[in-house]
């Protein structure tokens, strides 16, 4: 996860005021042990370095043109950015000096080996159902098989008072207490399995649920309610619903959803944003059955009360418009004049190429977020072994905002699409956001754009 909110900055204050400002903090929940951890068995690291994939460790860890777990990635605060950290086994600026138990406390408990509480930016409250001998081969694995890497970890530039960091360990007591993971009785162990995974190791929730105000999820599992995994926006990108409405899964079948998981793209859509970045990093290698058994998860899921299951039909009159040269407002000129070439007049693009517009969950979500980022941002899709080429789709931020307008609202009422309207108001926040993005940090110390 790439943002923290400014809920999370709010109830820091909140928080600092309810006790006084000069509390103790809660003890922390470090794990009371002494176990040691066989650095030099082959299978141990082998299997730590598949639970760090399953977790995603290296997407938040490393800045772009980085080391590997470096650190120095940016995380946007409306106050300030912080930065991910150096989790190498680097002894200086790393964690070469955590032991076991030091490094349970980091990663399910948001314990710092110092004592200091981390941010919910670190996704603890989805690692705490992770049992603590997958966290011993994890931590085999960072400590024997990740290369140390000497970068200095940069410091937020969050202003004092607001960086406080003892408040979130009453937050921590509230929001991210001691928890198993539960199965559901009536599943089979593969979709049991699936579940694991995206509530705990795949941190799914920290993405594509909603937050309070005190930034926590507002549910982490499925009996909490309605919310869990129902959508959320997240460093500008709208983060779907995967529950089996209309714009959530239901247009997805199993196969297309495994599909997507492990290549990043299926015939009709491709991955993009933070979502790429997961595939990337993280989901291209899970094994077949994993990946069957988050597919199987997701979509058994029920959808949300009172959301539409289904849309209503609509008959495609825009692909006969644009052959006959019939432009019927100034987004069909401009989508003729940008977009055609990779997207085709029928909005079905090329199959694992250039994405469809049409019938397209993303396209048509009623949050516009995703569609106006990546107008504006361009984007590039995951690299698996899956396809020949990764490609990229340019940045049209050169365009004015009022036809950014035009030509997102013409992609997304067209052909069998039906979405609400976006102005140009709603492209110039998200244009403003993109531009005040903070630099990355690479392993060299440098700042980059």
């Amino acid at each position: 996860m790439r943002t923290l909110h400014k809920s999370l900055i709010a109830a820091a204050v909140l928080f600092a005021v309810a006790y006084g400002g000069a509390a103790i903090l809660p003890q922390t929940r470090v794990p009371d042990t002494a176990a040691k951890v066989n650095l030099n068995n082959d299978e141990l690291i082998k299997r730590g370095a598949y639970i760090a994939r399953t977790a995603d460790c290296v997407a938040c860890h490393t800045s772009p043109a980085g080391a590997e777990y470096a650190g120095g990635l940016a995380m946007e605060t409306p106050v300030g950015a912080i930065y991910s950290t150096n989790i190498t086994p680097d002894k200086e600026n790393g964690i070469g000096n955590y032991s076991l138990a030091q490094f349970i406390g980091a990663v399910k408990h948001g314990v710092r080996g110092d004592g200091q509480a981390l941010y919910p930016a670190m996704p603890y409250p989805s690692y705490a159902i992770m049992p603590d001998e997958d966290l011993e081969a994890l931590y085999a694995y960072f400590m024997s098989d990740v290369k140390p890497v000497k970068q200095q970890n940069a410091a937020s530039t969050i202003p004092p008072v607001l960086n406080w960091r003892w408040p979130m360990a009453w937050w921590q007591l509230v929001f991210a207490p001691k928890r198993d993971f539960v199965p559901a009785p009536n599943a089979d162990e593969l979709i049991n399995r699936g579940a694991y995974l995206v509530e705990g190791p795949g941190h799914c929730s920290a993405c594509h649920t909603p937050r309070g105000i005190a930034y926590q999820e507002l549910a982490v599992k499925l009996s909490d309610g309605d919310e869990f995994l129902s959508g959320a926006v997240i460093d500008g990108w709208r983060a779907k619903s995967l529950r089996g409405e209309a714009r959530g899964l239901a247009s997805w079948s199993q196969e297309e959803l495994e599909q997507f998981l492990s290549t990043g793209r299926t015939d009709k859509v491709a991955a993009f944003g933070a979502m790429a970045d997961v595939v990337q990093h993280s989901t291209q290698y899970f094994t077949p059955e994993d990946i069957t058994g988050m597919a199987k998860y997701l979509k058994q899921l029920p959808p949300v009360k009172g959301r539409e299951t289904a849309l209503a039909d609509k008959k495609d009159t825009t692909t006969g418009d644009l052959l006959n040269g019939t432009y019927t407002s100034r987004g069909a000129i401009l989508y003729t004049e940008h977009c055609t070439t990779c997207h085709r007049a029928d909005g079905k693009g090329v199959e694992r190429i250039f994405p469809a517009l049409d019938a397209n969950s993303a396209i048509f979500a009623n949050n516009a977020h995703s569609v106006i980022q990546i107008t504006l941002e361009g984007g590039k899709m995951p690299d698996t072994p899956a396809d020949r080429m990764a490609f990229t789709m340019p940045a049209f931020n050169h365009l004015s905002d009022q036809d950014l307008a035009e030509v997102i609202n013409f992609i997304r009422n067209s052909w069998t699409n039906q979405a609400p309207p976006v102005d140009a108001g709603d492209i110039a926040k998200i244009r403003h956001f993109v531009a005040g993005k903070a630099p990355h940090i690479t392993a060299t110390g440098d700042q980059h754009e």
